[in-house]
């Protein structure tokens, strides 16, 4: 894969394009200890967000999947989980690979989103353990916050996903 590339590839599965990687949080899920890998990339423009520089999707971020994979097997039974985080990592259909992985290594999966992909993030609920759900706004003024025209109804859609699965969540405003 060139270094201008967009997705990490591990075989014939490519993965989000990746912006970060902290090795330890005690917060990013709730009562577990967790490693947490942060994805590039966020349709939102949102004026206090904490990421800023994960916005945009830079492609190639020196950050090697197979590198945290194996990192992740010498942590077997002293972390309990990895978080995904961005940017906004749903933007990435290619994240339920991420998760799948992860949960096959023995590790729960945890999720940070804005909800403003309901489709991949429905497809994804199923490999999710846990998620902090970012509600930025009321329906009607989404747009306005975000940027993104319609953001409020993607967003309703994905609390309704959420709210009718099994995963235990955290809403926050």
């Amino acid at each position: 894969m060139s270094k201008a590339a967009t997705t990490v590839d591990i075989g014939l599965q490519p993965l989000p394009p990746l912006g970060g990687f902290a090795r330890f949080s005690t917060v990013d899920y709730p009562g577990h200890l967790c490693a947490v890998i942060y994805t590039q990339g966020c349709p939102c423009r949102c004026r206090y967000c904490h990421n800023p520089h994960l916005q945009p999707g830079r492609g190639h971020s020196g950050i090697s999947w197979p590198a945290i994979m194996a990192w992740l097997a010498t942590r077997a039974g002293l972390l309990d989980a990895v978080a995904f985080c961005g940017g906004e990592p749903t933007a990435h259909k290619s994240l339920r690979t991420a998760l799948q992985q992860v949960r096959d290594s023995g590790f729960g999966t945890a999720l940070h989103t804005s909800g403003i992909y309901p489709y991949n993030f429905s497809q994804m609920l199923p490999d999710i353990d846990w998620v902090g759900f970012d509600i930025k706004a009321p329906p009607a003024r989404y747009a306005a916050v975000t940027g993104v025209p319609g953001s409020g109804v993607r967003v309703q859609d994905s609390v309704e996903w959420l709210l009718s699965s099994n995963v235990a969540y955290e809403i926050r405003t």
